[in-house]
């Protein structure tokens, strides 16, 4: 006769490692993505228009279309960054309005000036055409949410700035400071700083934005500033707010760089 109870028992005890077992086997399972599926959902009917869509977006493009075209100045010539060695006139523009700009901030919130200004070349990403300058040619200029800083630097930095200028060779925007090369241009026989001779062991302060400040096209000698000052200032609005302050945009004629 079959003993129950010893049978009971044996099956609980099957029962119990069966699901440990099955526990330990799903807890050290991997899970894979074995198939991924999609499709493409069309924002167009079969006449090449969604009337809904279009009826939606229409009024904020319009409104967008209405704020960029907005006219702020005049440019009595084209400005681009593609003429000029060692300087350009939209670059120069750009330093002497970035320095105006930030030295006014600056003088509010410091008691201190801005001596000079250094951006980069490449962050020109289009030019100001002969005629009516407008909010759209300002995001054209500048389509990144860069933010004007300023930093506090010692006069090493200041010559490590100027060999940089020299080996890089670009007409990277620069006001306040101007450079005299020697003739073969590869190094400076003076460098002078608002009309004065630098001074190695003063503190200048110097415009820039903070993607060059965190060693963007490597240029390391901001982050070796003892100071920086954050001005919450985007670099796309100080050419707004300046194009709205002026009739006639001028073209700057003042050297940075001179061969001697």
């Amino acid at each position: 006769m079959v003993n129950l109870k010893n049978y009971n028992v044996i099956l609980k005890h099957f029962v119990v490692i069966l699901t440990m077992l099955f526990a330990f086997g799903c807890s050290n399972q991997k899970e894979y993505v074995s198939k991924i599926e999609g499709k493409q959902i069309a924002v167009t009917n079969l006449n090449g228009e969604n009337t809904e869509i279009e009826a939606f977006v229409r009024p904020y493009r319009e409104n967008i279309d209405k704020d960029m075209n907005e006219i702020l100045a005049y440019a009595p010539e084209t400005l681009e960054k593609s003429k000029g060695k060692w300087q350009t006139s939209i670059g120069s523009l750009q330093a002497d309005i970035t320095l105006a700009s930030a030295d006014k901030i600056f003088n509010l919130r410091e008691k201190k000036s801005v001596d000079i200004c250094l951006l980069n070349h490449g962050g020109i990403r289009s030019i100001i055409p002969q005629g009516n300058v407008t909010t759209r040619t300002a995001f054209e200029l500048m389509p990144f949410e860069n933010n004007l800083v300023v930093v506090a630097l010692k006069g090493e930095q200041i010559l490590e700035m100027a060999d940089y200028i020299i080996k890089e060779r670009k007409p990277h925007p620069l006001s306040g400071i101007q450079i005299i090369l020697n003739k073969d241009e590869k190094s400076y026989k003076s460098i002078s700083i608002q009309g004065k001779p630098l001074d190695l062991n003063k503190t200048y302060y110097g415009a820039t934005n903070d993607y060059l400040y965190n060693g963007g096209d490597s240029m390391y000698f901001f982050k070796k500033g003892t100071a920086v000052y954050d001005l919450d200032y985007k670099l796309r609005n100080v050419w707004i707010d300046y194009f709205k302050e002026v009739d006639t945009i001028p073209v700057p004629q003042i050297q940075r760089i001179i061969v001697e």
